[in-house]
């Protein structure tokens, strides 16, 4: 039966329904699981199917905010809730659809929110719970999507289920966490942690060792016992039932660990390997079990009861075929999981071209890619490109101009740097435990450890605290040096600056059904030229972007209809299009 808005359609109801996913742009919803494709009767079916769909995920764009860093409103240097709701206005008229909001609840901030102490409660340095709850309502307001950042593998070692773990060997709780024997003064087996050394830490009140995916102070949950399963579950029920849209899923791989306890087998690399091996070790028994992908549709049977439909979005390190396992077959698991290659490309034509070769192989329709340029753990976009604010645009062209999710991570719309916080003296504990290694020798190895830089203070204006606070003290972390030139205020009312190419491109996308869902193919082009084309039926559009320093000449198999945006002044000559130099232009064909 189909769902009783059809009648809203000028024609009534469509016809011609099929149970195949080809086409998706003709426009879809989903009923008890069950997704519907109907062919296309006039434009209106796409105003009330793509655009109101239960898959709005699917379409969707994605704001990161780092809450700590978003806006001060207590004058105490550390960014709260109300400071966000208080920007809510802003993220809506960027024209974003979708706020990820990294962790706000309660914790000893060792890791600065990624350590949960209680996942019902807001930090106190961020507000309360009332504050949460008003800032989902907030962001419903403005017809805005809420993402929660979950961290379900382990939690801090002050939460209160730890503390009962840890006093004693026959705690009720004992068991909700993994705790072995060791082998005489050594740990019970050879797992590493993601960051580097032993994943085992030894307590000595019970003469037991837990284990650690991350840091010493995050100990991890032991899903294999029913009830930490059902208590994470029951939390996640909670905030769904608060309104939350959706949840990203941190380190989401790392959920279940072998069972036998095996040693992980040896490996020749040393730099971390995409999280599945490092520090000469494959991590063959601490990551990407078997169990893991069971639990991730498990989570997706309990979302799609809600309506309207929820959605995950998993951070997994992996192969893209493990991450499609984590997708499911049958799309029954997570609903996205993060791509890595773009942000550990170098911003060459050819390096990009073969970034989006690898997804559209591996993730075809219906999977999506994600494309992210960087977040709360990667060196700042514009530092990555030696502070050439043409290619930060052209980046920011390309992700949304591409087929798949765009995610952008807090000032990367206003260009902001990487902030300058020496390791010896930073704040980040994964930073802290290389503090002692050479920075050079750091670079030279390309190990960015020190994420202090990438979480600097949003630059509001050119104030003396960049318009973030109001505070006579200290921020919790300095500003970004380029915060008198990039920022908010300022960039607003320039035409030619970032942040209104961003504007741009979120509404070029929400008013282009073609950069939506329709297919892509990439174009043979000029060295340094990136080109593709985004194709539904009756309309076709081609994207090209420049990534020299010289123009350069595209000839162009169809005529040109309209120029539908260009980053600079561009001449269309006959069949040819001539680029200047770290330029775009999107055009649609006749």
């Amino acid at each position: 039966m189909l769902p009783s808005w059809f009648v809203l359609f000028k024609d009534g109801e469509p016809d011609n329904i099929n149970f195949t996913r080809k086409n998706i742009y003709y426009g879809c919803v989903f009923q008890n699981s069950l997704e519907y494709i109907v062919k296309e009767k006039n434009s209106c079916i796409y105003e009330e199917i793509i655009m109101g769909a239960e898959t709005w995920w699917r379409n969707t764009t994605i704001y990161q905010i780092y809450p700590r860093s978003y806006y001060d409103t207590t004058g105490n240097g550390i960014g709260d809730l109300v400071g966000i709701i208080s920007k809510l206005d802003y993220i809506k008229e960027l024209g974003f659809e979708t706020i990820w909001f990294s962790p706000f609840f309660d914790s000893p901030q060792a890791d600065f929110g990624y350590d949960v102490s209680d996942y019902y409660q807001a930090a106190p340095e961020y507000g309360t719970q009332d504050d949460i709850f008003l800032l989902i309502e907030e962001v419903h307001k403005r017809n805005l999507k809420v993402v929660f950042d979950l961290v379900l593998n382990h939690t801090s070692d002050q939460h209160s289920w730890f503390l009962e773990s840890r006093a004693g060997l026959g705690n009720p709780r004992r068991d909700w966490y993994i705790w072995r024997d060791g082998k005489g003064k050594k740990p019970p087996n050879n797992w590493k942690a993601l960051p580097g050394g032993s994943g085992w830490h030894y307590d000595k009140t019970t003469d037991q060792w837990y284990y650690a995916s991350f840091l010493p102070f995050q100990p991890d949950l032991n899903f294999r016992n029913p009830q930490v399963k059902k208590a994470m579950l029951d939390m996640v029920k909670f905030w769904l039932d608060k309104g939350v849209d959706g949840f990203r899923l941190d380190i989401f791989h790392s959920i279940f660990k072998d069972e036998k306890f095996r040693n992980n087998p040896p490996s020749r690399h040393f730099l971390p390997y995409n999280d599945e091996a490092g520090f000469f070790q494959e991590y063959k028994y601490t990551v990407n079990q078997q169990e893991t992908l069971a639990f991730a549709r498990e989570i997706r049977e309990l979302i799609v009861s809600y309506r309207p439909e929820r959605f995950l979005l998993g951070e997994i390190f992996a192969s893209d075929e493990v991450k499609r396992d984590y997708l499911g077959q049958n799309q029954d698991g997570l609903n996205l999981v993060f791509l890595w290659d773009l942000p550990d490309a170098r911003v060459t034509a050819a390096e990009l071209r073969r970034v989006i070769e690898k997804y559209e192989t591996n993730f075809t329709d219906p999977y999506l890619p994600v494309y992210v340029l960087g977040n709360h753990d990667r060196k700042r976009v514009l530092s990555r490109v030696g502070g050439n604010i043409n290619l930060a645009k052209l980046l920011a062209v390309l992700i949304f101009t591409v087929r798949g999710i765009p995610v952008t991570y807090y000032g990367e719309e206003i260009g902001m740097l990487e902030g300058n916080s020496p390791i010896k003296t930073c704040l980040d504990p994964v930073g802290q435990r290389y503090k002692n290694v050479p920075s050079f020798l750091l670079n030279a190895l390309d190990l960015y450890v020190n994420r202090d830089g990438c979480r600097t203070p949003m630059q509001w204006d050119p104030g003396k605290k960049a318009g973030f606070s109001e505070t006579d003290g200290k921020l919790w972390i300095p500003l970004a040096s380029n915060y008198l030139e990039q920022n908010v205020e300022k960039l607003e009312s320039n035409s030619g600056s970032i942040l209104s190419l961003y504007k741009d491109m979120l509404q070029l996308r929400k008013s282009s059904p073609v950069l939506i869902t329709g297919d892509l193919k990439l174009l043979e082009t000029p060295a340094d030229v990136l080109a593709y084309e985004r194709e539904i039926p009756g309309e076709k559009i081609g994207v090209f972007l420049n990534f020299s320093a010289r123009e350069r000449q595209i000839v162009t198999i169809l005529p040109v209809e309209k120029v539908l945006y260009s980053l600079s002044s561009i001449d269309l000559g006959g069949d040819s299009i001539y680029l200047p130099s770290f330029s775009a232009v999107i055009i649609r064909y006749k």
